[in-house]
């Protein structure tokens, strides 16, 4: 088997929960207030910032389990696009000029793992959710291929 074959579902573990660690700082410090960040001081629950940490804080913290995660990624990545539409684009296209790098990254990130799924290394696999795919020789939806005799 080559080394890409075996370490890519579990970097894609990797993946999903650096991911999810990084959106539940977010839901922590909205709803929490830990860690402390200015901006995010006095924040009604009720507010959009306050349902965008409910968001972070749960989708945050499936995402680090691998629970339920295509649901919850695909739910996440809507959510950073509507971050992006909402608080960025406003004042510019570009994400390099409305600070909105973070939230397209997320978004397409979130989008990936919808489909890719949350890889060997979550409660999805353990719980027989999600099964990981099946390496063979020959994918079961490939064609053989011909080859000439000339």
């Amino acid at each position: 088997m080559k080394p890409s074959t075996i370490w890519a579902p579990r970097v894609l573990s990797l993946l999903r929960i650096v991911l999810g660690l990084v959106l539940l700082q977010y839901g922590l410090a909205k709803l929490v207030g830990w860690p402390t960040v200015e901006m995010f001081e006095n924040l009604k629950w009720l507010s959009l910032f306050g349902i965008a940490g409910m968001f972070e804080l749960v989708g945050g913290s499936l995402l680090v389990l691998g629970l339920f995660t295509r649901p919850v990624a695909f739910i996440l990545s809507g959510e950073m696009a509507a971050a992006y539409f909402i608080a960025h684009f406003p004042h510019s296209f570009f994400p390099i000029q409305n600070e909105g790098d973070l939230a397209v990254s997320l978004c397409f990130a979130f989008l990936y793992i919808a489909f890719a799924g949350g890889g060997p290394w979550s409660l999805d696999a353990l719980l027989g959710i999600e099964t990981p795919p099946h390496h063979s020789q020959r994918s079961q939806n490939s064609l053989p291929i011909r080859r000439s005799t000339e």
